[in-house]
């Protein structure tokens, strides 16, 4: 299969959102991106947070995954105006069939993946604000995840692997697979 980011032009003028499991870095490596690129950052997540009043936590335990599905959709498509920024989204956020295809339509999707080992150290850091990760056992809860997941993912035109090494060192990936 060819590389995707070889097979057709980048346009550096479109957003340029990151998708993938989350613990991958997606707004780490977002923030550092718009910075080398010289343009703005915005993490979905915070946005949705800041409109809706109440943590992602929160809203998943008051109206439940689809109404803050179809609240993040709104969000993102919002987000994606047609300016150029870099724009990190929730792990689920591509698994909504609407958001997908208004990201792949007008915006320049790259998918972050990395090993589930590598997932469940970092997000033990903060498990208790990841919804999608309580009750249970987070190594096999994010293998499952990624097993659901990762095929939908790989709709994306980049794909970047994050690996447990400097931030520095996946965003020099990114701005290679960018042509940046």
């Amino acid at each position: 299969m060819p590389d995707p980011s070889e097979t057709r032009p980048i346009d550096l003028g479109r957003p340029i959102v990151l998708i993938g499991l989350m613990g991958v870095g997606k707004s780490t490596i977002g923030r550092r991106l718009a910075q080398r690129l010289r343009l703005p950052f915005v993490d979905s997540d915070h946005e949705i947070e800041s409109v809706a009043g109440m943590t992602i936590a929160e809203m998943f335990a008051r109206f439940g995954e689809a109404q803050f599905r179809d609240g993040e959709r709104r969000v993102i498509s919002r987000l994606i105006d047609g300016t150029a920024k870099v724009i990190a989204t929730g792990g689920g956020a591509f698994m909504n069939e609407a958001t997908r295809a208004l990201i792949l339509e007008r915006a320049t999707a790259i998918w972050l993946d990395a090993d589930v080992e590598v997932l469940a150290e970092r997000v033990g850091r903060r498990a208790g604000s990841r919804p999608l990760l309580n009750g249970g056992d987070p190594r096999e809860m994010l293998a499952k995840l990624a097993a659901a997941r990762n095929p939908i993912y790989a709709l994306a035109p980049i794909h970047i692997r994050s690996r447990p090494l400097p931030h520095e060192a996946t965003v020099d990936t990114i701005m290679k697979a960018l042509g940046a």
